[in-house]
């Protein structure tokens, strides 16, 4: 590790970019387990797409770090067999809009064994690939998918937002017995943050309050958490005070620390970049709703993508949530 130094008794950090973050999250997993193997599309000499996997192939061996042919539907099915004799597989796929030639493996094999074997087959297996926009690309490789696997059960879905919890939340999901989809926020691969070496601040399945504030909860994850940051701090030179949750995990949802900063701020906007219809906001707010009706000032909003395709790059400035947006929304919610 380069650049440590000491931020408090018994604490060391380093800063590193998110995708750095997760590299040396790996590498301490495949350096604390032998089982533990890296298997993907261009992950070895080239260290993958975004190089998140760069170097590990030297340190590791050939053996520990494998290039795999480009099919993402054997990719997967290779990893369910690697699990299923002791080995756990981290397997990554290039691109979000790539991960659906590999759909079916995933929804019915990966996420189904544990169930059809009445618990006796763990299979460990952590699919992880970069999703979202904002680094001007293409259809297929700008998608946020995450609703299609957090509507799956027998799935975890989790997403950092930042290098801390890059670099925990990987080595968290490695040692988790059961199949974890892990969506690496690729618009923020290359944002420093500092990185907390001994111990992980929360746990996997744990969502964060990581900016407090008493007027309205914005509740969001992955490349949105900057944003809705960003947002909070322009609002407060409007004098309005907003507490931003990371949500973190999709797949188990901690609610309940979502529903205690709601009840604490009576109001709640769902920030993501999925497409509104059927997405992510649509299930917290149906929860809030539930729950909450009586405590709540005003309905929840949501800011999302729209109910397209994902449009050319040039327009995706747009089509994504961005500051202006989240704070319209705001406005509209303290209206009531």
């Amino acid at each position: 590790m380069s650049q440590l130094n000491s931020a408090a008794p018994n604490q060391t950090t380093t800063t590193l970019t998110l995708a750095k973050a997760l590299n040396a999250g790996m590498r301490a997993a495949l350096a604390a387990d032998p089982k533990v193997l890296l298997y993907g599309e261009d992950i070895g000499s080239l260290g993958g797409v975004f190089r998140v996997t760069e170097h590990l192939q030297k340190e590791f061996g050939e053996e520990r770090v494998l290039d795999s042919p480009l099919a993402e539907s054997g990719l997967i099915g290779t990893a369910i067999g690697m699990a299923q004799r002791g080995y756990r597989p981290v397997v990554e796929l290039q691109f979000d809009g790539f991960v659906f030639p590999g759909f079916d493996q995933i929804t019915q094999q990966l996420a189904k064994l544990r169930f059809r074997s009445q618990g006796r087959v763990e299979l460990p297996v952590v699919v992880r690939f970069p999703y979202g926009g904002g680094i001007g690309s293409i259809e297929n490789h700008s998608e946020s998918v995450e609703a299609y696997f957090a509507h799956t059960p027998g799935l975890t879905v989790v997403t950092p937002s930042n290098p801390n919890d890059g670099y925990w939340m990987i080595q968290q999901a490695i040692a988790t017995p059961d199949p974890v989809i892990f969506l690496e926020p690729k618009r923020r691969y290359h944002e420093k943050g500092v990185v907390q070496l001994d111990a992980p601040a929360h746990g996997l399945h744990e969502a964060a309050v990581v900016r407090p504030g008493t007027d309205l909860t914005l509740i969001c994850w992955g490349p949105m958490v900057r944003t809705c940051l960003d947002a909070a701090a322009a609002a407060e030179k409007e004098g309005r005070d907003l507490e931003v949750v990371d949500v973190r995990s999709l797949q188990p949802l901690d609610f309940a620390t979502i529903a205690r900063s709601v009840e604490h701020t009576s109001r709640a906007i769902v920030v993501h970049e999925a497409q509104r219809n059927y997405g992510p906001g649509a299930e917290l707010a149906a929860r809030l709703q539930e729950e909450l009706f009586y405590v709540m000032e005003s309905p929840v909003l949501r800011v999302s993508g729209y109910d397209t395709p994902y449009p050319p790059s040039k327009l995706e400035s747009d089509w994504l949530p961005n500051l202006d947006r989240v704070l319209a929304a705001v406005d509209q919610s303290m209206a009531y």
